[in-house]
């Protein structure tokens, strides 16, 4: 958590928007518990990890949009087999993931 913080701290300092995004729900098997955390840049630099890779790049996207929306939302990222082929969780589990703004 710390070198995500020293991350968060260095891009608002460079006065860079952040999205920040926690695991607040896991249903099922789950890659990282509730509180894993990932922080996206206004550039797209990433730090931290909430699934461990297999849905990172859709967090990315969607906090892209946070920041460009400046609005929270909250992701759900799960598999059923009418998703075989979208992003999801191959341990088959379902994840909730928060994401919000922090601005400089």
């Amino acid at each position: 958590m710390r070198d995500v913080l020293d991350e968060v701290d260095r891009w608002l300092s460079a006065g860079q928007a952040v999205a920040l995004a926690r695991v607040v729900a896991v249903e099922g098997s789950g890659p990282r518990d509730p509180g894993a955390t990932m922080a996206v840049s206004a550039e797209g630099e990433v730090a931290g990890s909430v699934s461990g890779g297999c849905v990172e790049g859709a967090v990315v996207q969607e906090a892209m949009g946070v920041l460009a929306e400046g609005r929270p939302r909250l992701c759900t990222f799960g598999y059923s087999d009418e998703q075989a082929f979208a992003v999801g969780l191959t341990c088959g589990g379902t994840i909730r993931v928060f994401i919000e703004p922090l601005t400089p």
